[in-house]
């Protein structure tokens, strides 16, 4: 595998495996890469000749009171983790390759962004939907890859896909888990050990919560069990968890068109961590 920084050794790497008839497939990520990323790795080999792996700590979507200087990671770790899971190329730019002086220009996704994580983080969205439809434009990929762990994240870049007519088929890899539940998370490190004991229960409430949905229950009574129960395991805050259509992240059963499929998300705070996840929701009948 080899690692290029600039976009133009980039383009000319992907016009050698264009020139053969090769089809592209990318995995945008900011490093710390765990068995998850390595995950979409593989399902973008399954699909494309040649994979991608970026490596980019985008300053744009970090607010000045998060984790932008210490974020997690190690390039060469990185670096022999993209090659062992198959890909090709790793593209790690510097900063002035992605914003270089005079940078002004940012991509919004209205409504999407404003909701669930957009409200706790409101500068967020606009920094991932600005880096990843740079990355798309620089690599122009058959197909990229991004996690569902990330749900909101993933549902936006669906859009701005759609909205701004960028020819890159998006897919959602499936999230990675340890054996008690808990979605890998580059962030994880930062749980200390009697945290991560209690960290799964976000998971199992998730779990709960979508349960209650699938049966026809009472499922705003169960979200605020669920928050119950997270607190009472030293949560200290949660931001929220609610259920939502799969595709619009409306309201469950108010998008306006009826649907069999949902998805319960939830964010919480477990000591100085920020944990958040989503389960998926299938109705045997729709509304």
């Amino acid at each position: 595998m080899k690692t290029v920084r600039t976009i133009s050794e980039l383009r000319a790497h992907i016009d050698g495996w264009r020139a053969q008839g090769l089809s592209v497939g990318a995995v945008p990520t900011m490093g710390g890469l765990h068995e998850g990323h390595i995950s979409l790795v593989r399902t973008a080999a399954m699909h494309t000749d040649r994979v991608i792996g970026t490596l980019f700590v985008n300053p744009k979507q970090f607010a000045v009171n998060e984790d932008f200087e210490i974020y997690p990671g190690n390039e060469s770790v990185d670096a022999q983790k993209f090659a062992d899971a198959g890909a090709a190329l790793m593209f790690a730019p510097p900063m002035d390759v992605m914003y270089p002086p005079g940078h002004s220009t940012c991509v919004t996704v209205e409504g999407l962004s404003g909701i669930l994580e957009g409200k706790f983080r409101p500068h967020f969205f606009s920094g991932v939907a600005t880096i990843v439809t740079k990355l798309l434009m620089q690599i122009l990929p058959n197909i990229a890859i991004f996690g569902e762990k990330d749900y909101q994240q993933l549902c936006v870049i669906r859009s701005l896909v759609r909205d701004l007519n960028i020819p890159v088929k998006i897919i959602g890899g499936l999230t990675v888990r340890e054996k008690d539940g808990l979605a890998l998370s580059s962030r994880n490190i930062y749980l200390t050990d009697e945290d991560r004991t209690r960290a799964p229960a976000l998971f199992e409430t998730l779990k709960d919560v979508a349960l209650v949905v699938e049966n026809g229950g009472d499922y705003p009574e169960a979200i605020q069990l669920a928050i119950k129960r997270l607190i009472n395991s030293d949560f200290s805050e949660v931001d929220y968890i609610t259920v939502c259509n799969a595709d619009t992240l409306l309201p469950w059963g108010e998008s306006g068109i009826e649907s069999d499929f949902g998805r319960v998300l939830g964010a919480a705070r477990l000591g100085k961590t920020r944990l958040i996840d989503n389960v998926p929701v299938v109705r045997a009948q729709s509304f």
